[in-house]
């Protein structure tokens, strides 16, 4: 018999019992007998059987609603048009079942509308929620409430321990800083100085790139050869005269940089600053394969990009919340995804 076509009548005859003793057995309900449940369990194993999933979830009659709540993408960063891929290719697969999803949206730059979203979602009601903890107080009150109401919720792009989230899929950002500090430490000599760029408004309450830069200096306390000053600047938003005003500064007080790590999506911007003042020795190291910074890649302004699958991350994110409200399965509290280092000679492998 192939074991993958094993069923539970299959099971019941070879094990001598009936179809209600092995559906007791696999779904651990019930009286049975010891020597009963042990032979049961051995066929199980033996005949490698495996339930019937869409069989086991259509005949629940119950719908699901999921919720998404993730950042809306910007003009300059696109890198939120990734995410929303990946939702529609496990909602595809879902198809077939009863569940449904409203995607919400907010201002990645602005702490009240996140706030006003997290209202709009717990009006709808969701039995699941996927959501990008952005900002760390306000998404610590709200998941504070999504677990009042009985309600699973799963990160992407980053996570909040302290809160009681089912399931984290992502990058290791502390890690990830630290990649992000080997590869800058290969390329820059020992002497000059590295400039650490974080864009965003309130940067103290955005933890995703603060662990990131905390990996990043932490890679430079036991190794690495570098011995040059680490100046960390924070930009609070990602236009132009905000860009030039803060490089500006920082070239003028430390005219020794020789590479600079940006902890977000945005290193097109620097690298467009840095072409227009005829600056091509100084190294980038960036994040995400957004369009715009290929195409800084390509022409070399950007020595590498580190790839964090946000399409992978929102489609397992899905998977994961939908498994568990219909089958009860509990998911792996993180899962970790690799880091990917691009260069201009890989990067046509990850498009």
């Amino acid at each position: 018999m192939s074991p993958r076509k094993a069923r539970i009548k299959d099971i019941a005859k070879l094990a001598g019992v009936s179809i209600g003793t092995v559906d007791r057995v696999i779904h651990e309900r019930g009286e049975v007998a010891e020597e009963t449940r042990q032979r049961v369990q051995q066929i199980l194993k033996e005949t490698n059987y495996s339930p019937n999933v869409m069989a086991q979830v259509l005949k629940l009659k119950k719908r699901f609603h999921l919720v998404s709540l993730l950042p809306e993408p910007a003009k300059d960063n696109s890198f939120w048009e990734k995410h929303p891929l990946g939702i529609a290719s496990a909602m595809e697969e879902l198809d077939p079942f009863p569940v449904t999803l409203t995607p919400v949206t907010f201002d990645m730059l602005d702490e009240a509308d996140f706030m006003a979203k997290t209202a709009t979602v717990l009006d709808l009601k969701p039995d699941g929620v996927l959501m990008a903890p952005i900002f760390k107080s306000e998404s610590i009150a709200f998941c504070s409430n999504l677990f009042k109401e009985k309600i699973p919720f799963v990160f992407v792009d980053g996570f909040i321990e302290s809160t009681d989230f089912l399931a984290y899929t992502g990058e290791d950002i502390f890690q990830s800083g630290r990649v992000g500090g080997q590869l800058t430490d290969i390329i820059t000599h020992p002497e000059s100085d590295i400039l650490v760029i974080n864009i965003a408004g309130n940067i103290q309450n955005v933890h995703h790139l603060n662990n990131r830069t905390q990996g990043f200096l932490s890679y430079f306390e036991k190794q690495g050869k570098n011995k040059g000053e680490k100046i960390i600047i924070n930009i609070p938003d990602p236009s132009p005269d905000s860009i030039k005003n803060a490089l500006g500064k920082a070239f003028m007080e430390t005219p020794g940089i020789g590479s600079i790590f940006i902890t977000g999506s945005k290193s097109h911007l620097i690298a467009s600053y840095l072409e227009e003042k005829g600056m091509k020795t100084i190294n980038l190291i960036g994040y995400d394969l957004l369009e715009r910074n290929i195409r800084c890649l390509r022409s070399g302004t950007i020595r590498f990009l580190l790839g964090q699958r946000p399409d992978e991350q929102s489609y397992k994110g899905i998977k994961k919340l939908f498994e568990y409200l219909s089958l009860n399965k509990v998911p792996g509290k993180k899962e970790y995804l690799p880091v990917d280092i691009v260069t201009s000679e890989n990067v046509d492998f990850f498009l």
